[in-house]
């Protein structure tokens, strides 16, 4: 039998076991920056209770009983034992207080994701289908305001109450997505690396774009919302081939 079909008696084993599979694939694609990033996920109705991973754990080593079980409205989460990182704490709760669409939030400090916020003009223009993907569907944060404290958390998710603004490129920082659930995150993450990465490429060939029209950007984006299964799918597949090569995140 699996792992991820075993019940133990912690509250939310199911979702804790995709969310640590979510940390240990981050971490094979060298997505995370040592013990610095955060994913967290909402389990009760509003979303102001939530799951996130335990301060300064590496990503390949976090568990599924790991992760921390936090309650965005308690003020004295920062005084109990095992309390998080401040910096997660402040963003993550902040999200997770204000966007109750929120259910689920990533945010890294990936290589592409990072080269692109660090630009002048960090907009993603629709140049492949992966680029297309995300046309009209971010938001550029534009005033850097320092680690993400409860100030600038609460700042930032001032950002995010449109839901159909599903990633926040943070400007001179790093990127941050929201999703419905731990493989919808997940992909949509994993795909805005990818598309980071075709445009910044791109550019490095000094060579004129080809950029996509409006009226097709929108088709594509709008096909790639309703494509059925895939990002299921996705971590369905992470999970099978963590639970043959490294099934203790499943504990």
């Amino acid at each position: 039998m699996s792992l991820t079909s075993l019940r133990p008696n912690i509250d939310h084993w199911s979702e804790r076991v995709d969310m640590a599979a979510t940390f240990r694939w981050t971490a094979r694609l060298n997505m995370h920056e040592a013990v610095a990033n955060h994913f967290s996920l909402a389990v009760n109705d509003d979303g102001t209770q939530f799951l996130m991973n335990p301060n300064q754990v590496h990503f390949a080593r976090i568990r599924a009983s790991d992760l921390l079980l936090l309650d965005a409205n308690d003020p004295n989460v920062m005084e109990q034992p095992g309390a998080p990182d401040p910096t997660a704490w402040g963003l993550h709760g902040s999200i997770h207080r204000h966007c109750p669409h929120a259910r689920c939030v990533m945010h890294v400090h990936s290589i592409f994701a990072t080269v692109l916020a660090s630009l002048a003009d960090s907009s993603l223009p629709p140049i492949d289908q992966n680029t297309a993907t995300f046309y009209n569907r971010y938001v550029v944060d534009e005033e850097f305001g320092g680690l993400a404290f409860e100030s600038e958390g609460e700042r930032c998710a001032g950002m995010l109450s449109d839901p159909k603004k599903k990633v926040m490129i943070m400007g001179n920082h790093g990127v941050l997505v929201i999703g419905s659930d731990p493989a919808d995150t997940f992909n949509r993450l994993y795909y805005f690396e990818r598309a980071a990465e075709t445009y910044i490429r791109a550019l490095q060939t000094g060579r004129p774009l080809r950029v996509l029209s409006d009226e097709i950007a929108e088709k594509t984006a709008l096909e790639l919302d309703d494509y059925p299964d895939q990002a299921e799918a996705h971590l369905r597949e992470i999970k099978a081939i963590l639970d043959a090569e490294e099934s203790d995140y499943a504990t």
